[in-house]
């Protein structure tokens, strides 16, 4: 693909007021219907829903599922389409206003801090780095992720073999980190990554969810709403009780 033949002024006015925008390159593909399955559906859902980042607000970070990421000023329509990604420091909505249709990073003015991609066979060469880019055509996933957009993690998970494997960059690199009990804790963000055996969507598996620094997972809404009840029942069980003893010794609650 072409690059765009840009006209410059003097001075050169900001990429961001010249190239194409959101509204510009949106992140439909007839020639990319649909996903690949439903995994590749639900745990991206997954990791967004459980996501809580206690240094950043609600509305202050993004994450994106499937959705077109454009990385080069040089070459406005290249993209890439991780399977999910994580921006911080950015509004959870475009310009505080409008849901997003992709991800322009010469508008955003932030690169994504992780990216996950999920093994396939289709894509597995390519999500590993073991292909070679041709001259002149867009690079790899992997070139574009530690090279181009030097994205501090890249997560891959292959949910064939259940491999989970993190990648930092350093010096420029991605350097395999080490996994201990499959979990990672990203201290940047004060949150951690890691397998964990559950049943979500009905689907009983490993998948890769959030936790927090006592270890614990992050909730799900419909997890947090049945851990609210839960505390509720209790209350209520603690007041009957109590309740009882003040009756027992012939006092009246109610008037208390």
């Amino acid at each position: 693909m072409t690059s765009l033949h840009i006209p410059q002024s003097d001075p050169p006015r900001p990429a961001a007021e010249i190239l194409p925008t959101m509204y510009d390159l949106p992140s439909e593909n007839p020639e990319e219907p649909g996903l690949p399955d439903e995994f590749h559906d639900h745990q991206p859902e997954l990791l967004s829903i459980t996501l809580k980042l206690t240094d950043y607000s609600a509305d202050s970070y993004f994450t994106g599922k499937d959705l077109n990421l454009y990385y080069d000023v040089r070459h406005p329509n290249w993209y890439k389409r991780p399977d999910w990604f994580l921006s911080v420091g950015v509004p959870r909505l475009y310009e505080n206003k409008d849901m997003r249709l992709s991800y322009v990073v010469w508008q955003e003015g932030v690169n994504p801090f992780v990216v996950v991609e999920l093994l396939s066979p289709g894509t597995r060469k390519e999500d590993l780095g073991e292909v070679k880019n041709e001259t002149g055509a867009p690079p790899d996933k992997w070139t574009v992720y530690e090279q181009i957009l030097r994205v501090p993690y890249y997560i891959v998970f292959d949910r064939y073999t259940d491999d989970f494997r993190a990648f930092k960059l350093n010096a420029g690199r991605y350097e395999a980190l080490s996994l201990p009990e499959g979990r990672l804790w990203l201290s940047e963000l004060n949150v951690g990554l890691g397998l964990w055996q559950g049943s979500y969507k009905q689907v009983e598996r490993l998948w890769l969810r959030w936790y927090d620094e006592t270890g614990s997972w992050l909730p799900t809404p419909a997890e947090q709403t049945e851990q609210e009840r839960q505390r509720a029942d209790t209350a209520e069980a603690e007041l009957a009780q109590l309740k009882g003893l003040l009756q027992a010794k012939g006092i009246d609650p109610t008037k208390l």
